[in-house]
């Protein structure tokens, strides 16, 4: 994967937030493709949970400033850039104080999902990609995880579709089995079709349920990685005959390898 530049776009990272599938496995992958002599960007959410000082976040003027409409209202773009120690990796930071200023990531001190989460989601996609964008930076692949990122794949689809930038990128998606309970606002379909994204390749909004949700990013992505050994059984058919290439899951002391002659023989 020697200079091959791969975008990761992640719910979660470790050492930023706390360990578990999806925050290990978007510090593990791009490890391995960094040690690979690949190039390599983690984005992420500034959840207010974040330690700053700890983990030397600092703004990063020249990509701050633009606004961007969630259901037409503007909303300031913050990013944050860090280091992960020892491993020469930058880890870049979607802020903005309106959604990630919070003092946890996707629900309240009683458990309760954030009423704005769908917004949330909506701003993160489209936060990471004009930052790209800024940078001028053109991945050969963008790798998602998590389902606060699951908004990515269905935005270069469709709102970002003639970005000459990207024109020969592709998208790969981890599922996990790691879910939330309920529904995102009932909104949320009208809030994506705001931007002009057709209602029929985002049916399945209409219950934003973590499985639905899933499934509109699987119809948008090139290909899909299942990142957990147990998904529902339903997703699991949805993926078989999605007719996109699927790599299903992998042991972690396996996945080295067998990640990187997936992106080799099934993704560029």
């Amino acid at each position: 994967m020697e200079d091959k530049r791969i975008l990761y776009v992640s719910s979660e990272v470790v050492p930023y937030l706390a360990e578990n599938e999806v925050s290990s496995m978007s510090y593990d992958v791009p490890k391995m493709i960094n040690d690979q002599g690949g190039q390599i960007r983690i984005f992420m959410p500034r959840y207010g949970n974040i330690n700053e000082r700890r983990h030397q976040l600092h703004e990063v003027i020249r990509l701050s400033g633009m606004n961007l409409v969630v259901n037409d209202l503007d909303m300031p773009l913050i990013i944050k850039v860090a280091s992960i120690p020892k491993e020469r990796i930058q880890v870049y930071f979607i802020d903005n104080d309106e959604y990630f200023k919070r003092k946890a990531t996707f629900t309240d001190e009683e458990g309760v999902m954030y009423a704005d989460n769908d917004e949330r989601a909506i701003f993160f996609a489209k936060g990471v990609v004009e930052t790209v964008k800024k940078l001028n930076w053109v991945p050969d692949i963008i790798h998602v995880h998590g389902w606060m990122a699951g908004m990515l794949p269905i935005y270069m689809k469709h709102y970002y579709k003639d970005e000459a930038l990207f024109e020969n990128t592709k998208i790969v998606t981890s599922v996990y089995g790691t879910s939330f309970e309920g529904e995102l606002n009932p909104e949320m379909i009208n809030k994506v079709k705001f931007d002009g994204i057709p209602h029929d390749a985002i049916a399945d909004l209409e219950s934003p349920t973590y499985e639905n949700l899933l499934k509109a990013s699987i119809l948008h992505s090139d290909a899909i990685i299942v990142g957990s050994e147990s998904i529902s059984p339903s997703l699991t058919k949805f993926i078989e005959s999605s007719g996109k290439p699927f790599l299903p899951f992998v042991q972690k002391d396996k996945f080295a390898e067998v990640y990187t002659d997936f992106y080799k023989t099934k993704v560029l």
